[in-house]
C-alpha cells in the first residue's frame, strides 16, 4: 500500500517573509506557493522550501524529498508517508479554507 503523495510547489526565494500558502497554476498543475527567506543559491531555497513544506503538512522533514526541479522555481516534492488527512491539509493551504 503506497501512502505517499507528490506535491507540486512554486518556490519564491529571497522573500522578506517566509510563508506557505496560495496557489500557482504552473507546469505541474496547481502548485502550493512557498515563500522562503533563503536565496536561490546552492540549493538553499530548495532546502528551506522542503523544511517549510514538512512543517506546514505536519510531517517530519525526513519524510519530504525533492523529486524534480532542483534548478527551477517549480518543484515536485515526494511526501512519504502521507497520513490520511494530508490531502485535505494540502488543499486548504493551496486553495484556501474559505473562512
Amino acid at each position: 500500500m503506497d501512502d505517499a503523495i507528490t506535491v507540486a510547489v512554486r518556490v519564491k526565494p529571497g522573500s522578506s517573509r517566509a510563508r506557505v500558502g496560495g496557489r500557482f497554476d504552473g507546469p505541474n498543475g496547481p502548485a502550493l506557493v512557498i515563500a522562503v527567506n533563503a536565496p536561490a543559491v546552492d540549493g538553499r531555497a530548495t532546502e528551506a522550501a522542503r523544511r517549510a513544506l514538512a512543517e506546514a503538512l505536519g510531517v517530519r522533514p525526513g519524510a519530504v524529498s525533492l523529486r524534480s526541479g532542483a534548478a527551477s522555481r517549480d518543484k515536485l516534492f515526494h511526501v512519504d508517508p502521507a497520513g490520511p488527512q494530508l490531502a485535505a491539509v494540502l488543499a486548504r493551504l493551496r486553495d484556501g479554507c474559505g473562512g
